[in-house]
């Protein structure tokens, strides 16, 4: 069987997940993406059998003829943001399973997204789409302004009045010419993750994620700690949500606060959670969690009981750069077992490396995993491999 996955950059989520569950499931797998010669420097060791093809996989039209001009298709799948709605619309073309593309076009276009929760009655909050720097007259404040299609906390930031909104879309427009931004109240409450996997008829709830993010006016995700199961009423708040957005085939991502008991949407990513959250669950839930993932999409149903594992306990730390300048000095990728916890450590930035400092997901050094059974000591055993552990920026 034959499955074509679309792809822009490699990630660990297709190397170290999807790729690995294909080759289980005995999938031939063909990656479209319009960057084949990093593909191939990546996957030459781990995965060589893996047949990468050139295709503007942006263009939904692109990616259906490069597919019926090769290999008849079996799936066609992606994990990428930005690719949801191409691969929903060549699946839909082949008549393969996937998701409604009109769902991942609402999950992807914020403003589109609020405009269907008000219409659909279940939440509304105020927003604006701009295309220029200007503060709208009944904007509220403060206020979050972000790209319309944006990602990683990509160019997000609080703003506490008129002239500052000004300035930062001003800002962000200049680094995004042709962009559009939207505007929308600044939602207050505790910052949840909620990780659901469904083949259409069932939806499973996986768990989700408290996030605790760096101080205003940036949303940087700095620390997440799994919660094996929200209240009952807040699940319950946000399905509604996906439910009027559509959402319900293969995995999806969703953050959103809970204020007073009330829970509201902050976005849906239509996909699994990123930034190594996924390999995470896998291991602590102790399921084939990308086989899952994947056989969605082939067709088949969902077994009532995916058998997860419910007293695991999980955290998940981003070291972050505080300055500008050169990585001179960082820990090595580790792997660890210290009290009952298992450790995974994985740098994300090179020795020698120069960056600015951006305020985003790409200021992240690297990523710690931790699981265990008890939280207390997961909290512990990761604050102890930090302490002991530096990073050094020179300017």
């Amino acid at each position: 069987m034959r499955l074509y996955l679309l792809a822009l950059n490699p990630t660990d989520s297709v190397t170290e997940g999807f790729l690995p569950a294909a080759a289980r499931l005995g999938l031939d797998v063909t990656v479209l993406t319009d960057q084949p010669e990093a593909h191939r420097r990546v996957y030459l060791d781990g995965h060589p059998d893996v047949e990468i093809l050139q295709c503007d996989v942006r263009d939904f039209r692109a990616v259906i003829t490069r597919i019926s001009t090769h290999h008849r298709p079996d799936a066609v799948f992606t994990n990428s943001d930005h690719l949801q709605t191409q691969a929903a619309l060549a699946a839909a073309y082949f008549d393969l399973p996937g998701k409604d593309w009109r769902a991942t076009l609402r999950c992807k276009d914020k403003a589109e997204m609020r405009r269907r929760l008000a219409a659909a009655g279940v939440d509304t909050v105020w927003s604006a789409e701009l295309t220029e720097p200007v503060a709208p007259g009944d904007a509220p404040y403060p206020c979050v302004v972000k790209p319309r299609e944006g990602v990683a906390s990509e160019d997000v930031v609080l703003v506490d009045g008129p002239a500052e909104l000004v300035m930062r879309t001003k800002e962000i427009l200049e680094r995004r010419p042709g962009a559009v931004l939207v505007v929308e109240e600044y939602l207050p409450g505790d910052l949840f993750t909620l990780e659901t996997l469904g083949d259409g008829s069932v939806r499973q709830v996986l768990g989700g994620f408290h996030t605790e993010l760096s101080p205003p006016p940036y949303f940087i995700e700095e620390r997440l700690t799994f919660v094996p199961a929200h209240p009952e009423p807040v699940v319950a708040q946000v399905l509604e949500q996906l439910n009027a957005l559509g959402v319900g085939f293969g995995a999806c991502h969703t953050e959103f606060v809970v204020h007073d008991g009330r829970a509201r949407i902050i976005e849906v990513n239509y996909r699994a959670i990123g930034d190594q959250c996924d390999l995470l669950l896998a291991r602590l839930l102790e399921i084939p969690l990308f086989e899952h993932i994947l056989r969605t999409h082939l067709g088949e149903p969902l077994p009532a009981d995916l058998g997860a594992r419910r007293d695991g306990a999980a955290r998940l730390e981003y070291p972050c750069a505080d300055r500008a300048g050169t990585l001179v000095g960082a820990p090595e990728a580790t792997d660890l077992d210290v009290d009952g916890v298992h450790l995974t450590y994985r740098p994300l930035r090179a020795v020698g490396e120069r960056h600015e400092l951006y305020g985003t997901n790409r200021d992240y050094l690297g990523v710690l995993r931790a699981t265990g059974t008890d939280q207390p000591t997961v909290d512990r055993v990761v604050a102890d491999f930090l302490a002991e552990r530096r990073w050094e920026i020179q300017p």
